[in-house]
């Protein structure tokens, strides 16, 4: 069974006249409004005020599949079970049905629609802990629904607890979350190695088991004094990948050999040079594909390679996928050539635009692997001549009173190769090696302490950048969402209609804005549109939010510059005559609220395209000051 009917069984399942979900757009990979998460990683991060209690315009009841990244698994990379890029599927409800229709619907639909088989099924349930009672209602569910006792796992919270931050004593304040419910594919072929654990179970990383669905109850909101309080309506927050589903369905506990990888795998097998197989050395295959699959998406989304934020992600992909397409003999453009339309393949028979962008895509993948042929160039330079502690050259060695010897490669000289000149850790093993230079026997461990030791000192810079979950909703932040809206307003004023929104990024210090406009403002454009915003701002004006039928809103002369992400219905915030926009982030109730806007910086991110940064209440001169520094580091 391929995974586009998987997907499409999924959305039809309930959607039904029975469920009677309503299917809601993806969230684009690259988050447009959200400045706390580089991507989108899971299908509930655009619901989270939702699931909070805030209304949603399409109903209680909805369904979709989204596509996600995940970067803290680029690692993990190279088994049979994880990737980096993955399509979740998923449900919710919004204080309509809970645990009981949840687990019955789900396994009705993995047991009647999907065919699997319910003795290869197992279930995991929350034991209870952290004040919060054992999950008796889901383990009464299972039973009716016929699974047995020895399949029913119950763990603690460090298992079957969801919230964004982890276990409960982790929430911050404010934060959601809840028991969960998990189920596990068996794959019988596969033997359980003793190196994880005298016995197997569904949580054991051994193989044997695939997680393929996880249905999150959320039911407490986490109080300032600690304590987990029930949320005015429970909520169903279910989310299960493709991928690992397509592999259960076809019983082959190898995602690879799934249709979202096997061409492209094969063609690998048929390119390379180095007499390498995927059967009896898997990890570069995976690692190669599954990287160029998620650099296809990254770059689709709008992402380029840099040395910041998502484009420093993709920056690593594709070097990453470079150094394992060496190991396999294939240092040329023909792996990148040849393998990304396979993997393109599955995605562009319904999505035209995908397959519209496949030429700009190649060429900016390309672009990156010309540029990092030049890094190690000049890599291989200071390898041989500017280490730290001036190591010799190759032709060289260094004598002392036992004789002469050769230098060693240590974490901190590696993780130096890697910051300075982009020169990957696995590249330097390999070339110590050749070089006959020793090479420190805790060389990964040290590396990744020095890494760790450099991301403590930059964390401060980006805090609130990396977490995952959605937009900080602070006082602040609330304010400095609504000023953007008087901003694009003022702008397309000032300067004229052509403006158009193409992104913005807000933390609790500052927002910035990209738009579209051919040069540079005049110090007198931009005091023109300080002056247009804070009047408005001044005239406490009401932020006033309407449920619409999108066309309908766009017709009336709402803005919306990523309309194509939004529902049939959406919410229009209008500020007087002044300002109308599609938006489904946080707002205050009126402009008076937001507080003196002053704009700071000015610069171009590329052709037509202009950023602004601005601040509120710049009147404190020391905050004022720390913002103007943050924005000149950066």
């Amino acid at each position: 069974m391929t995974s586009d009917k998987i997907r499409a069984s999924f959305l039809k399942f309930w959607q039904d006249s029975l469920r009677k979900h309503k299917l809601i757009p993806a969230a684009p990979l690259v988050p447009p409004d959200d400045p706390t998460t580089l991507f989108t990683s899971s299908g509930m991060q655009q619901l989270v005020p939702f699931l909070k209690g805030e209304a949603h315009s399409m109903g209680k009841r909805l369904v979709d599949s989204q596509p996600c990244f995940r970067a803290e698994d680029i690692d993990e990379i190279g088994d049979n079970r994880h990737t980096t890029y993955f399509e979740m599927l998923g449900n919710w409800s919004l204080g309509d049905y809970f645990k009981d229709e949840q687990l019955t619907w789900f396994w009705q639909w993995l047991t009647k629609e999907l065919k699997l088989d319910p003795k290869r099924l197992y279930v995991t349930v929350f034991a209870g802990g952290d004040g919060v009672e054992k999950d008796e209602e889901s383990i009464t569910a299972w039973k009716k629904l016929g699974v047995k006792e020895d399949h029913i796992f119950e763990y603690g919270a460090d298992k079957n607890w969801w919230s964004r931050a982890g276990v409960p004593d982790k929430m911050p304040a404010g934060e959601i979350g809840g028991p969960d419910s998990e189920v596990f594919f068996e794959f019988a072929s596969v033997k359980h190695d003793p190196k994880f654990g005298k016995t197997c179970h569904p949580n054991c990383d051994c193989g044997r088991f695939s997680e393929i669905g996880n249905s999150v109850f959320m039911q407490y909101q986490k109080q300032a004094d600690g304590t987990l309080t029930p949320l005015p309506k429970q909520n169903v927050d279910f989310g299960g990948g493709l991928e690992r589903l397509t592999a259960a369905v076809n019983n082959e506990p190898d995602i690879f050999k799934a249709d979202f990888f096997n061409e492209a795998i094969k063609v690998l097998e048929a390119i390379n040079k180095s007499n390498k197989d995927y059967k009896n050395n898997p990890k570069p295959f995976r690692i190669v594909s599954d990287h160029l699959r998620a650099a296809l998406f990254m770059v689709h989304g709008g992402v380029e390679p840099s040395n910041k934020l998502q484009g420093y992600t993709l920056r690593r992909l594709i070097r990453r996928s470079m150094l394992y397409a060496r190991e396999l003999d294939m240092e040329q453009d023909e792996w990148l050539s040849n393998a990304l339309p396979s993997l393109a393949s599955p995605y562009t028979i319904n999505n035209q635009k995908l397959r519209d962008d496949i030429p700009r895509i190649n060429e900016t993948i390309t672009l990156e692997v010309d540029n990092f042929r030049k890094t190690i160039k000049n890599g291989l330079k200071e390898f041989d001549s500017k280490f730290p502690d001036h190591w010799p050259s190759v032709y060289k060695s260094t004598k002392t009173s036992a004789g002469w010897v050769k230098p060693t490669l240590r974490g901190d000289v590696a993780f130096y190769l890697f910051e300075t000149y982009g020169f990957p850790l696995e590249l330097s093993i390999e070339e110590a090696l050749k070089r006959e230079y020793k090479v420190e026997s805790s060389l990964r461990e040290s590396f990744e302490i020095e890494k760790k030791k450099h991301s403590e000192k930059s964390r401060t810079a980006s805090a609130g950048m990396f977490k995952g979950g959605l937009a900080d909703h602070s006082e602040t932040v609330v304010k400095l969402h609504t000023a953007t809206h008087l901003l694009h307003a003022s702008l397309r004023k000032v300067l004229g209609p052509h403006v158009r929104q193409e992104g913005s990024n807000i933390t609790s210090e500052r927002l910035r804005f990209d738009f579209s406009h051919p040069q540079a403002l005049t110090a007198q454009e931009i005091a023109s549109v300080e002056k247009l915003i804070n009047q408005k701002i001044k005239e406490d004006l009401p932020v006033v939010k309407m449920i619409e039928d999108k066309d309908k809103a766009l017709k009336s002369g709402a803005m919306a510059f990523f309309r194509e992400t939004y529902p049939d219905k959406v919410s229009v915030y209008t500020i007087a005559d002044f300002s109308k926009e599609i938006c489904g982030g946080p707002h205050v109730a009126s402009t008076g609220q937001i507080g003196n806007v002053k704009i700071i910086k000015d610069e171009a991110t590329g052709a037509g395209k202009r950023r602004l940064y601005a601040v509120i209440n710049y009147g404190n001169k020391k905050h004022l000051q720390k913002t103007q520094a943050g924005q000149s580091s950066r």
